[in-house]
């Protein structure tokens, strides 16, 4: 049974009716034959034995819930990624002999680059691919990355260098080992955004039970993505340290491949959302719409704006109620004299470009209203950058031993933060998220924004805490005399910190967006964390500038000649003002407020008017 008969039979039995109907997903997903879903056997949990690792117990309603959290394919692409980027810094200094500023700037251009390409996979996902087709192709593409990376340590004629020490490396094996980091660059591109949505789309937003279980899948996604970071931060930089280079990207490159073929076997009990063409285009239908009716005064009654008559409703995917900013664009959605009579006559279809429903003019507000959000985050994301690149370096400075015979790997102390973060995310979703529901009533604990005002309140006091840090570092007149552990404090803070703010930043986006803009909105996330390393690059330039030309530079040849500590300062700064703006955003922000369809047991009931819970 296809969606178009299912929509026919509701029609015919008045609604929601009948037990067929009740056992199937009604939230515009289908099954991979294009059929709609039965809820008893695609997605939520059950689909883990696809896309999921690591076994773990959850009690959910006094029922033992049996779930993986641990994406099989998402955590081996962060064991890829985070194998190569905490560590990439030390290759280029060490292997292709860069000096610390040039070695920083290509690895922040990287990350930038890396973490905005999802901006146009996103984008096609949502408007021709899919996320399952997109997945898929963004897969293969980083496997290729990592063959090229592989190849180019095991190739005689593609190594660094003839010999074992390398001190002039061919140019041939540096131009390789960008288009690989590129190559995963795309791969990336297409892989992060569509991956997580994928996941949170095997959730029925509507149907109470799955909507609770999904704000659970953004914090064990993180858990996933946190033991990716902390295997490919000890044991892949490890064995690239002490090993070898080839072997690293080997072990990564197989991995990867049996994690594809494992993400593809599942095909069969995913639910899966059609792309539904470009999401821009209605978006600046809405715009012209309201440019056109700019002289009509607003309507003193939202409900005389034009939507989806209540026939049509059930085949438009959710629908959106008024909120009363950006009052402008309402006027796209008012109805006048010839478009009344076209309407009452049947004569036409409205047309889009001069009138627009009130849920096409809400997800558009929804858009413009992230907007300042977005840029306020960015100040707090260049605080991030500096995890995979100077806390690295003032990592190699200092002294690594933990026995006589056993060194850690200056990448490896970033595990630190992943550990915070990994026991930050279950105490968040096993303790504090419980206590927060019977307290506020929120069926999330805390909003999305103060979630994320909270990591961001962290990040400030962990930029202060490397400055204590780096300043006493730079008192020694041999840094290898003070223990790397002193690091241990600004990595622990920032690790909290993310548990806080990047899991709220991935559900701030992916459910404040549009439903068809979900993987572009995981995009957006990910574009914050790429600008922030854009930013991190152009604010090292600058300052390196300013101060060499007025004394000597922040930024030396090496660390003993820097003198990051007041460079982390003026993040701390920067970050407190940017707090302030912030908080005052976040203060007077709109949700989504969605025309809720509730499904509770075997029943629907709908919500006259469901604030979507921030």
């Amino acid at each position: 049974m296809n969606r178009q008969e299912v929509e026919k039979r509701l029609k015919r039995s008045g609604g929601e009716t009948g037990r067929e109907e009740e056992n199937l997903v009604h939230d515009s997903s289908i099954d991979y034959k294009g059929r709609v879903p039965l809820r008893a056997s695609t997605g939520v949990w059950k689909t883990s034995l696809f896309i999921v690792n690591i076994p773990l117990e959850a009690t959910d309603n006094n029922k033992s819930v049996e779930f993986v959290p641990e994406s099989a394919i998402e955590f081996s692409e962060r064991l890829s990624y985070f194998g190569i980027a905490t560590n990439l810094i030390t290759y280029l200094t060490q292997v292709l002999h860069q000096d610390i500023k040039t070695a920083a700037k290509n690895v922040n251009y990287w990350t930038g680059v890396t973490t905005i390409m999802p901006l146009i996979g996103g984008f096609l996902a949502d408007a021709y691919t899919g996320r399952f087709n997109m997945v898929m192709f963004a897969s293969l593409v980083y496997l290729m990355g990592l063959s090229l990376l592989t190849m180019s340590q095991f190739i005689p004629s593609l190594k660094p260098c003839k010999t074992e020490i390398c001190r002039q490396p061919r140019k041939l094996h540096e131009v390789l080992l960008f288009v690989a980091l590129y190559f995963i660059s795309v791969g990336t591109g297409g892989h992060k955004p569509c991956l997580q949505s994928f996941g949170a789309d095997q959730f029925d937003d509507d149907h109470l039970e799955e909507r609770k279980k999904k704000m659970s899948f953004f914090n064990w996604w993180n858990f996933a993505l946190c033991c990716g970071l902390f295997l490919g931060v000890t044991v892949i930089v490890y064995v690239q340290d002490s090993v070898s280079w080839g072997v690293a990207d080997l072990v990564l490159t197989i991995t990867l491949a049996i994690t594809i073929v494992t993400f593809y076997m599942g095909k069969y009990c995913y639910r899966y959302r059609v792309a539904q063409g470009s999401p821009l285009i209605p978006m600046l239908q809405v715009l012209v719409a309201a440019i056109r009716k700019r002289s009509l005064p607003n309507p003193q009654n939202p409900d005389l704006l034009f939507e989806v008559p209540k026939s049509e409703k059930y085949s438009h995917g959710r629908l959106l109620f008024h909120t009363n900013r950006l009052r402008f664009l309402d006027k796209a959605a008012i109805i006048d004299r010839e478009e009344s009579e076209n309407y009452q006559s049947c004569e036409q279809k409205h047309n889009p470009w001069r009138l627009a429903t009130l849920t096409r003019v809400e997800e558009l507000k929804l858009i413009l209203n992230m907007i300042p959000i977005w840029l306020t985050l960015l100040p707090n994301t260049v605080c991030l950058a500096q995890a995979s690149t100077f806390f690295v370096k003032q990592a190699a400075t200092m002294n690594r031993n933990i026995t006589n015979n056993f060194k850690i790997p200056p990448a490896s102390i970033f595990s630190l933060g992943a550990i915070a973060m990994l026991v930050s995310v279950m105490v968040y979703d096993k303790v504090l998220v419980p206590m927060l529901r019977k307290a506020t009533g929120n069926e999330r604990g805390m909003n999305i924004l103060h979630r994320i005002g909270v990591g961001m309140i962290l990040a400030v006091i962990a930029m202060a805490v490397a400055a204590l840090v780096e300043r006493k570092r730079l008192q020694y007149a041999d840094p290898q005399a003070m223990s790397v552990f002193w690091l241990a404090p600004q990595y622990i803070i920032l690790g909290i910190g993310d548990a806080f703010s990047l899991v709220g930043l991935q559900e701030y986006f992916y459910d404040q967006v549009p439903d068809s803009m979900r993987s572009l909105g995981v995009a957006l996330y990910l574009s914050v964390i790429g600008v922030g390393s854009f930013l991190s690059s152009f604010l090292i330039s600058v300052l390196d500038h300013v101060t060499e030309k007025y004394g000597r530079s922040w930024f030396g040849k090496d660390l003993s000649g820097s003198r990051l500590d007041n460079f982390f300062w003026l993040l701390a700064a920067l970050n407190g003002l940017n707090l302030c703006v912030y908080g005052y955003l976040a203060r007077g922000y709109t949700y989504k407020n969605v025309d809720r369809r509730e499904a509770l047991g075997d029943h629907y009931v709908t919500n006259a008017n469901d604030q979507s819970v921030g």
